[in-house]
């Protein structure tokens, strides 16, 4: 079983409104929220279908029904936005030095951003993480678009005020455009020149030193894949898988406490 610790549900209990049925209505008694949360957690980190919930959680139906609710209204991603600017606020979120990455997951449930590749078709989740490994915006888009055209909306999921200084990323974020719209926002994008690269080269060698510690980009997506839910994307909406992908950053961010 899945639990969360009271200190964790004290910390995001405001951003769940309990469920409300009026006094004398017949049917059924409303369901604690934090129960529906947990029986979510379950199912992102065994990867189960809605309805093999186990007995001791809530009917599926129900859980199944609030998390779509939660995803649709945002719920998830500004339980994100107040964890991080808390963990900011205390020193253990670092911006200056921030990386960015996609990885490729499996689409087979069908739905809206999907896209084909060499792969199979598929979607691709976008991260920039801080210098130490931990999310501050995580997106989901078709996998046939290209990465240098996600990461101005990468920002648009982005959970902190202060945007990073230095952007690091491999050798597909190497776009002189990129550098110039990006530069004009006060950030600096540090990555490897493509080998076929026609111009002349941009990138100052002392400042790409830092291009060694992006396994730490590549060590966020490990985490969040020990997540079975997220391996494949079964659901037909794209934005209940976002909602898994947020709930599996919402674990990494409660360590820090």
């Amino acid at each position: 079983m899945i639990r969360l610790t009271d200190e964790q549900w004290e910390r995001i209990r405001k951003h769940f409104p309990e469920e409300h049925i009026a006094d004398g209505r017949p049917g059924r008694k409303p369901i604690a929220t934090r129960q529906v949360l947990e029986a979510a957690l379950w199912i992102l980190n065994t990867g189960a279908q809605w309805h093999m919930l186990p007995q001791c959680y809530p009917n599926y139906k129900t859980v199944h029904r609030r998390f779509q609710n939660w995803c649709r209204n945002e719920v998830l991603r500004r339980v994100l936005t107040d964890i991080a600017n808390e963990l900011r606020e205390k020193g253990l979120l670092d911006e200056e030095e921030c990386f960015i990455d996609a990885t490729f997951a499996m689409a087979k449930g069908g739905g809206a951003e999907i896209g084909p590749t060499r792969r199979g078709k598929g979607l691709k989740i976008m991260a920039i993480v801080d210098r130490h490994g931990l999310p501050l915006s995580v997106s989901t888009h078709a996998a046939n678009h290209h990465e240098v055209r996600l990461v101005q909306l990468c920002f648009d999921f982005y959970m902190i005020e202060a945007k990073p200084e230095n952007l690091i990323g491999d050798r597909a974020y190497d776009s002189d455009s990129l550098d110039d719209e990006l530069r004009s926002q006060g950030i600096e994008m540090i990555a490897p020149h493509r080998s076929n690269r026609v111009r002349s080269l941009t990138q100052d060698g002392r400042r790409l030193r830092r291009y060694t510690r992006r396994w730490l980009v590549e060590r966020f997506f490990a985490w969040i894949q020990w997540r079975r839910r997220l391996l494949v994307r079964w659901e037909f909406y794209p934005q209940n898988f976002l909602g898994f992908v947020q709930l599996a950053c919402l674990l990494i961010l409660f360590r820090q406490f």
